[in-house]
C-alpha cells in the first residue's frame, strides 16, 4: 500500500540554501527511490519560482508566506498545517523547532505526525527573548506530541532527554554524498571567474548569519596576513545590518571573495578544488557544509562546538570558539596543497542509510493507532 507523506518546514526544493532544504532535498527522493510512497514537500513562496511541480519523483507545491523573518516559518507551517485536511496525508513530516508549533493543530487534525530536530535554534544570536521563547515553545511541544521523533544528533538527543523527558527519540543524522566532480572544463571556467587556483584558497560555505560566524573568519584572516584568498560562499536570506556588515568587512578586506549564493556545477567546482575549508559557528544542528568538505577530502578548521565535535575530527581540526586568536593561528599554521581522507568518519552519514531509517519510522507509526 502506498504511504501518503506530507512534508513541511522546509524553504523549499531543490537548490534553496539552508541546512533543511539540503537535507530535504536528498532524503525524499531517495525515499522515494527505495520504496512505493507519495511525498509532497510544501514550499514558502518567496524561495522557489513554481505552485506546482516535481523532484526526482517527489511532488512539489507552494503555499504562501510572508517574508518576514519573524513570521515566515509559523505563518506558513500554520497554512500548510491546515492543508493537510485536504491532501489525504496519512503522515506529515515536520522539520525543524519554528515548524514545530503546529504539531499539536495537526494532532488535532487526525494526522500522525514525524518531527525531525535540527537543533536548537533559539541558541542563535539573531532572535529577540519573544522569538526565543516561541521556538522553545515550538521544540517543546513538537517534542511532547508528535507520534515520532527524529533527531540528527546525539547532541540534540540529550537536549531532547534532559528538557523534555522523552527517551524514545531516533537518532538519525545528516548525510553527504560521494561527489561526482564536475568536468575539467567546468571547474577551470569557475575558478577563473573567480580568479583562483587550484588548492590555493580557503573556502566558508554558510548563510550569512551571526551564528556562523564568518565576521570572526574574516577578522582572523586579516590578523594571520594570509596570502591566499578567502572565499565565502553564501549570502542572507533576510538582509539585515548583520548581513551588510559583513559584506562591508569582507570588500574593505583584501583577497575576500564573497561569491553569493551558489549551487550546482558551480559550487561543486569551487568547493572541490579549495585548498583549505573553515566553519567558525557558534551554533550547528550537524552541519551538511562540514560533511561535504570532508567528502571532498579537504583539510577542514572548525570551532569546537559540539555539534562540530560529533563526527569525530582530530583535536587539530578544532579553535575555541569564538577566539579570532586562536583561529588566525589555524589559518597560519595551515600549509596548503593536502587532502585528507575521512571515508572511515563518513561512513555513518550515507543517505541510503539515512533514507532506510526513516522509512522504518514510517512504516512502524503506521502499524500503531498513536
Amino acid at each position: 500500500m502506498t504511504v501518503k507523506i506530507t512534508v513541511l518546514g522546509t524553504r523549499g526544493i531543490p537548490d534553496v540554501q539552508g541546512g533543511v532544504e539540503t537535507h530535504c532535498q536528498n532524503l525524499y527522493p531517495e525515499i522515494k527511490a527505495r520504496h512505493d510512497a507519495d511525498i509532497c514537500v510544501i514550499a514558502r513562496s518567496p524561495y522557489v519560482n513554481y505552485r506546482r511541480g516535481e523532484y526526482k519523483g517527489v511532488r512539489l507545491k507552494t503555499l504562501w508566506a510572508p517574508k518576514s523573518r519573524k513570521f515566515e516559518a509559523i505563518v506558513h507551517s500554520t497554512l500548510a498545517a491546515f492543508s493537510t485536511l485536504f491532501d489525504r496525508s496519512e503522515i506529515v513530516h515536520v522539520h525543524a523547532v519554528g515548524p514545530g508549533l503546529v504539531v499539536p493543530l495537526l494532532r488535532l487534525l487526525g494526522k500522525k505526525v514525524v518531527f525531525t530536530h535540527h537543533g536548537p535554534d533559539y541558541d542563535r544570536q539573531k532572535w529577540g527573548k519573544l522569538a526565543k521563547w516561541m521556538l522553545e515553545l515550538g521544540e517543546k511541544w513538537a517534542v511532547k506530541c508528535a507520534s515520532e521523533v527524529i533527531v540528527i544528533s546525539h547532541v540534540i538527543n540529550q537536549i531532547v532527554k534532559t528538557k523534555h523527558n522523552r527517551h524514545d527519540a531516533h537518532v538519525i543524522h545528516n548525510g553527504v554524498r560521494v561527489p561526482e566532480l564536475p568536468s575539467e572544463e567546468a571547474i577551470n571556467t569557475t575558478l577563473n571567474n573567480f580568479g583562483l587556483k587550484r588548492g590555493e584558497y580557503i573556502i566558508a560555505v554558510a548563510r550569512f548569519v551571526e551564528e556562523k560566524g564568518l565576521h570572526d573568519l574574516v577578522s582572523a584572516y586579516r590578523q594571520a596576513n594570509c596570502q591566499l584568498p578567502l572565499v565565502l560562499v553564501g549570502d542572507a536570506d533576510h538582509p539585515d545590518a548583520y548581513s551588510e556588515r559583513l559584506k562591508k568587512q569582507a570588500m574593505d578586506t583584501p583577497n575576500v571573495i564573497p561569491t553569493g549564493f551558489l549551487n550546482g556545477v558551480t559550487l561543486h567546482s569551487i568547493f572541490s578544488q579549495a585548498g583549505l575549508f573553515v566553519l567558525p559557528s557558534y551554533h550547528e544542528g550537524l552541519p551538511i557544509a562540514l560533511l561535504e568538505a570532508m567528502s571532498w577530502s579537504l583539510p577542514v578548521v572548525v570551532s569546537d562546538i559540539p555539534a562540530n565535535v560529533e563526527p569525530g575530527l582530530p583535536a587539530s581540526c578544532y579553535f575555541t570558539t569564538g577566539s579570532v586568536p586562536a583561529l588566525a593561528e589555524k589559518l597560519q599554521a595551515w600549509r596548503g596543497h593536502e587532502t585528507v581522507d575521512y571515508s572511515n568518519l563518513l561512513s555513518k552519514y550515507r543517505w541510503p542509510d539515512i533514507a532506510d531509517a526513516t522509512l522504518r519510522i514510517y512504516q512502524k507509526i503506521m502499524k500503531t493507532d498513536s
